[in-house]
Parts: structure tokens; sequence; C-alpha cells
């Protein structure tokens, strides 16, 4: 969609059609469009790109409800926008921190469609972003007016504007190149070059989970966050806003909760116990697993594995536990005759530190038991095991 379809689209016949699109068939395109080219206006040109542009919105929309939850039926969004914009639990806990830390303005370099000026203006921040693609400024603009947020947006090269005047700086670098999602801090948009720099003052910096630990420069706070699980995000925070070197935070249904290399004493390896844990993924990450084992008093079951083991129950949101109820054999074949011995038809395999694909493992058990269970293949203190586990 170019910027002048965009721009038509929020005319008062472009949100008509954006509305007709909304109830057309999610199920057959062709008769969709068929429909939509039927009351859509102008000439065949123009009414092809409009319902075009209408439909691609409504699929969008649909699927940025998983990140932008009720906000997504009235934002505008461009494919790659959707893709690189944060999701609303993430970027509601980053205005949170910047709130909290007293940072009453904020310029967002490189906005995007404005999903992070969103959650800094329900903060109460005072937020411009800046982003050299016209039409992403204008769906920007267009979402802050949709959800009646304020906030100010223009087009401009991020590693040219003042940010002086701004209590803190954001930016969230482009992490794709020509040839697809670059996991190099060598090929962001804006260049490491830049960001290093803005990291001299007040700032936050969205960077992949990926980021090497040995390319964070000193005084600056890496905090890795996961949502329901799953990795989104380091955030690299600088100036007064670091508070730490390392934390890991976890977001889920029951709220949130942090740990950091202060709460860290270091740990050591132990004998498997009557409970194993298994870290989320920001804190191995943030290095902090030995932060997790000191919270359930265990330690770790081997000096590479990020798996803790303690003969203490504990409930954490920085880790899965689950009960060992014994040790089976790691030969595949005595494997399989201890599963088919306990009546297993139905096998969950969690594996880490062992060359083992779970799926193909599972087709060469060849188990017809009637009852479900849950194994773990990893390394405890540099030798393959088995242990049989239920989640608690």
């Amino acid at each position: 969609m170019d910027l002048d379809t965009f721009r038509w689209l929020l005319t008062d016949d472009g949100q008509q059609l954006l509305a007709r699109a909304t109830e057309a068939p999610e199920d057959d395109e062709l008769k969709a469009q068929s429909q939509l080219r039927r009351v859509a206006t102008g000439s065949d040109e123009e009414r092809a790109a409009h319902v075009a542009a209408a439909l691609g919105q409504v699929t969008l929309r649909r699927k940025a409800a998983a990140k932008l939850g009720d906000d997504a039926v009235r934002m505008y969004f461009t494919p790659d926008g959707l893709e690189q914009a944060t999701r609303a639990t993430v970027a509601a806990h980053r205005a949170a921190r910047l709130a909290a830390a007293s940072a009453g303005s904020v310029l967002d370099l490189g906005c995007g469609i404005g999903g992070d000026l969103m959650a800094f203006a329900r903060a109460g921040i005072t937020s411009a972003g800046v982003d050299l693609d016209p039409l992403r400024i204008e769906m920007a603009r267009a979402n802050l007016a949709a959800l009646g947020l304020p906030g100010a947006v223009s087009v401009a090269d991020a590693t040219t504007v003042d940010t002086s005047p701004f209590d803190a700086a954001y930016v969230d670098p482009a992490r794709r190149t020509g040839r697809g999602r670059t996991f190099s801090v060598d090929d962001w948009t804006p260049p490491w070059a830049f960001v290093e720099q803005l990291l001299r003052r007040d700032a936050c910096v969205k960077a992949a989970p990926g980021i090497p630990h040995t390319r964070i420069p000193d005084g600056v706070e890496a905090e890795w966050v996961s949502d329901s699980g799953d990795v989104k995000e380091a955030a690299l925070w600088s100036g007064r806003l670091a508070t730490t070197r390392r934390r890991a935070t976890v977001i889920g249904h029951g709220g949130l909760a942090t740990i950091t290399d202060e709460d860290d004493p270091g740990g050591e390896t132990c004998d498997i116990g009557e409970f194993l844990y298994e870290p989320d993924g920001a804190v191995i990450r943030a290095g902090l697993v030995t932060a997790v084992a000191a919270g359930v008093k265990g330690g770790l079951v081997d000096d590479h594995i990020a798996y803790v083991t303690s003969d203490e129950s504990f409930r954490t949101p920085f880790a899965r536990g689950y009960r060992v109820i014994e040790t089976l054999p790691y030969r595949e074949k005595a494997l399989r005759a201890a599963l088919r011995e306990r009546n297993v038809g139905s096998l969950t395999i969690k594996k880490r530190g062992v060359d083992v694909v779970p799926d193909e493992l599972r087709k060469r058990l060849s188990l017809t038991g009637d009852e479900a269970a849950t194994i773990v293949l990893t390394r405890a203190r540099g030798h393959g095991i088995a242990l049989l586990v239920e989640p608690f």
C-alpha cells in the first residue's frame, strides 16, 4: 500500500470500505474482493488498490490481535511494521520503567507504526517519534488519533535528530537486510555505532534476545524480557535508567517478576534431588540460572546445562517445576523397555544439552501404552541422564 492509498483509506469513503471489508468472508478472498469492488468507487485501478488496502488492513488487524490486544481492531499496519511492533504487555512494562524513573518525555527514534508511542502516552509520558518512512509516520499519527492518545510524529533521519530536549531516548533498530532477518548488531538500522553513542545518555535500546553479552557497553543494564514463556527482547538501559548489570523480567498472567545479578550468589553442581526446575528463557539469556538455583535452595545439574535441582518444592515465576519420579536408563533400547514396562503411550520429551530430536526419538520408541509421561533428557555432571518427571 502506498501513501496516497492509505490517506484515501482514512477518508469517509475509505472508512466505509474498511468497515465492509471487516464483514467480508474470511475464508473466500475472491468472493470478498468481488463484493468490495461492487461498492468501491473510482477507476478500475483505483478500486483494485482500495479493495486490496482494505482487505490487507483487516488481515493485519486480525493477526495483530495476539500482539496488541483490543487496540488492534482500530489500528493500521504494514506487514513489516506489525512484525517489528513491540508486544503491548512488554511495551507497557518499558513505559512503566521510564515513568518510574521520572522520565517526563521520550523521543522514539524510529517509531514505526507507533506501538511504543502508545505505551509511553498511556504511562503519562510526553512522547514524540521520528521515522524515515512517510507511510509509517502517517500510520503512527493515525494510530494515536484512533486510540485518542497524544503524541507528535514526523519524517526524519533518527541519526541526525537532536535528542537533548528529551529526558530519555528510545530506539528499536531494524534488524532486517535485503537478505532477510539479521542476527548481527553490525547490520542494524540505525547502525550499532549510533546505538553506542545513544547509550552515553539516558536511553533505552530494544535489542534481539540473542545479543552477545560482550557487546553490552560498561555501565549499561541489559534486561531480557519474556512474555508468557517466550523471550521477546533484550532492552539496554543507560544513564540513570540503568539500575543493575543484568536483569531477567518475566511477564505472565499473574503479573510481572524480575531478578537481577544482585540476586545471584553463584552456585555449584549437585546430585539430582527430588525436584527439577527449568528456568525461563529470559533467565537463561541473562545468565542468571544460578540465581534461580539459590532461590530454590538447590544447585545446577551440570556446569553447562540450564537445569536446576533441589530437594525442596518451590513455586517460582522464574522456572517451571517438576517432581522427579525416578531415573530411567539413558540408552535408547533400555529406555524403550523401561517406558513399555510402565505402560507409557503418550510421551512428552524435554531435552537440553544432548543431541536428540524429540519427534524422531518418540517414533523410534514406538510406545503403545495407555499412560502419559514426561521425560527429561539432559546431562548431569557431564554424563547423559534420563529422568521421569511430572510437572507441578
